[in-house]
């Protein structure tokens, strides 16, 4: 479990393709220490097992559905990402709970700097559309973010805007996005249970005792 605060950028080093996945060794001075193989890290808000680690770099593979459904198939040497290590038990809860399992990619399609107000505005699938509201949570490219408006457009589909204080513009990948760019999105899980319960016609009786 991780809470969407992004506490260091890595670079990747070298991305190998192999038939069960891709591996990709990512150098981080700061986090890459913290770690042991076995131990779970977010790589661009994506749940990772290290593999080994040595010094200031760990390797991880990266799974064919992860490639698929994540920004992880365009990775490569200098390729930039995410990181933050689990939440421990007593840590603060500084962002939300975010799983580190990616939903959807997601694509800028517009930005905006308008007298140090940076924001972006991103697409998603349209089978995310119920789980991002106005003042929300969502994880993009595993830094917690708070939705800004939402815009439901027949043709175009969803989008919302997110908008960046200068920490996160300068901690994180946010300070490279530009239009085309793709970004790993996760929904907040509440949500999810919500909406999945309602369709499932719950509605908190169903114990079986006597009203």
């Amino acid at each position: 479990m991780f809470t969407g605060l992004v506490q260091e950028i890595g670079v990747v080093e070298e991305a190998v393709r192999q038939e069960a996945g891709t591996q990709l060794t990512v150098r981080a001075t700061q986090t890459a220490v913290e770690l042991a193989p076995g131990d779970s890290v977010a790589v661009s808000g994506v749940c990772q097992t290290v593999v080994t680690r040595e010094g200031d770099r760990f390797v991880m593979m990266a799974i064919p559905e992860t490639l698929r459904r994540t920004t992880f198939g365009s990775l490569q040497a200098g390729s930039k990402v995410n990181l933050e290590l689990p939440l421990r038990v007593g840590d603060r809860l500084g962002g939300h709970w975010v799983t580190g399992h990616v939903d959807a990619k997601g694509t800028v399609v517009e930005t905006r700097n308008v007298e140090g107000d940076r924001a972006f505005r991103i697409s998603l699938p349209k089978d995310l559309a119920a789980y991002v509201v106005e003042k929300g949570s969502i994880a993009i490219d595993g830094c917690s973010m708070t939705v800004g408006r939402v815009h439901d457009h027949p043709a175009e589909g969803t989008s919302f805007w997110v908008h960046v204080i200068p920490e996160t513009w300068e901690r994180t990948l946010f300070g490279g996005y530009a239009v085309g760019s793709e970004v790993n999105l996760e929904v907040d899980v509440l949500g999810k249970y919500l909406l999945r319960a309602r369709a499932l016609g719950w509605t908190g009786n169903e114990s079986g005792d006597a009203e």
